[in-house]
């Protein structure tokens, strides 16, 4: 809700406001301003000395429009999920998600809300941004050459790993209608000559794009049961020449599926939201990738947002 009346963006210019002013920027009276603002001083938001707040390091860095990762996106999709959330018990019981109508489309992209679709890759590439940075911290991915990201959405991971390292050319492959998004953003980043598109249907395409030596499922395999991923994995096996290489990164579950917990609430978030989708353990995919016949299969353990780890296999 701060995030909505305008808080963070009312107080962007770091100086410290007084309370009443910021109530009237916001067009709030003076009991819910209070209560919002002590509530975002105890999440560390901000710092309010009982007249005057202003933002703290972490809600400048994040919650700033203009910024480079900026998390409003991100905050806005959660806020649109909420109705569904408080239907949570109807997906528990009957095993069917309670933020979409199933039995109206075939998934929750298939919804005609334009408003959604925007608010979900806009989110999705406010967190896919930040967690793609950690990673690259994580992998050394100096040994890629051309990456093609499944289902990349607007392109967040591609931008940041190409920040990151310099040789690198990717190719962001997913539903036309994204793409049209992508391309906006990856030319407003100034990367057109690095990063490209596809337009296309990862289930109903027969293959994936050649031409890559690295294949990237981020926070993709989720979405899907078991049957599916073992196909998708067995396409970017047959995309990849010897030796290239195939990832997924995403909140695993630990192997015994005690924890941790933001991957056992984006379980739970799995029932909420699709129809046999659920998050997997390393342990999982390492067995799905040796299946398809790649080798030299590895887990490296980040921590970020939507990611925890990156599941690697090399195709011999």
């Amino acid at each position: 809700m701060a995030h909505e009346i305008g808080v963070f963006e009312h107080l962007s210019d770091g100086r410290p406001m007084a309370l009443a002013e910021l109530a009237r920027l916001c067009d709030i009276e003076h009991r819910p301003a209070e209560a919002v603002v002590t509530t975002c001083t105890a999440l560390g938001l901000l710092e309010f000395d009982g007249a005057e707040c202003r933002l703290t390091p972490v809600s400048a860095e994040y919650l700033v429009e203009g910024k480079p990762y900026y998390f409003g996106p991100a905050v806005a999709l959660f806020d649109h999920h909420y109705a569904g959330w408080m239907r949570l018990g109807g997906a528990i019981r009957t095993n069917r998600p309670s933020t979409w109508d199933d039995e109206a489309t075939d998934t929750i992209f298939d919804q005609d809300d334009a408003t959604f679709k925007q608010r979900f890759w806009q989110g999705m590439y406010a967190m896919s941004a930040y967690t793609t940075r950690e990673m690259a911290r994580a992998h050394d991915f100096s040994g890629v050459r051309r990456i093609l990201d499944v289902g990349g959405g607007v392109g967040a991971h591609d931008i940041e790993l190409c920040r990151h390292y310099p040789e690198l050319r990717a190719t962001v492959y997913d539903l036309a209608l994204v793409c049209e998004m992508t391309q906006k953003r990856i030319a407003q980043e100034g990367l057109s000559h690095r990063v490209s598109v596809h337009p296309g249907d990862f289930f109903k395409d027969e293959e994936l794009p050649g031409g890559h030596d690295a294949v990237l499922f981020s926070m993709i395999l989720h979405d899907w049961s078991e049957r599916e991923n073992r196909m998708l994995l067995g396409k970017a096996f047959a995309a990849l020449p010897s030796g290239g290489t195939v990832m997924v990164a995403e909140l695993l579950v630990d192997d015994d599926r005690t924890g941790p917990l933001p991957a056992a609430l984006m379980d739970v978030a799995m029932v909420a939201n699709t129809r046999e989708g659920r998050n997997y353990t390393a342990g999982e995919y390492q067995a799905w990738m040796r299946d398809t016949g790649f080798v030299d299969v590895r887990t490296v353990r980040f921590e970020a947002p939507a990611a925890n780890g990156l599941v690697l296999g090399t195709k011999p």
